[in-house]
């Protein structure tokens, strides 16, 4: 055997092994991000429409201050004149 093809025994016997049980792993690795991704995403979506509920009950609540508000300046307009009357 000449030093070339001893060389690719070698490699043949060696490297090649390694070479496959590094592509095995990155496999498995790759499968597990991919799996962590959609766990990700399923938690950001929900956690989107939580935001989301809450940002439209904070909004509704808002809008029932202001018509409370509006509500006591009439109010106070009608005491007013109330008290102007008597």
């Amino acid at each position: 055997m000449g030093f070339i093809e001893e060389g690719r025994q070698l490699i043949q016997d060696f490297v090649t092994p390694e070479v496959r049980s590094i592509d095995a792993r990155l496999s498995a690795v790759e499968k597990r991000l991919e799996s962590l991704e959609t766990n990700f995403e399923k938690r950001f979506d929900s956690l989107e429409s939580k935001m989301e509920r809450n940002q439209t009950q904070v909004l509704d609540t808002l809008h029932r201050m202001e018509n409370y508000s509006h509500i006591l300046e009439r109010l106070a307009r009608v005491e007013n004149k109330l008290q102007n009357v008597a």
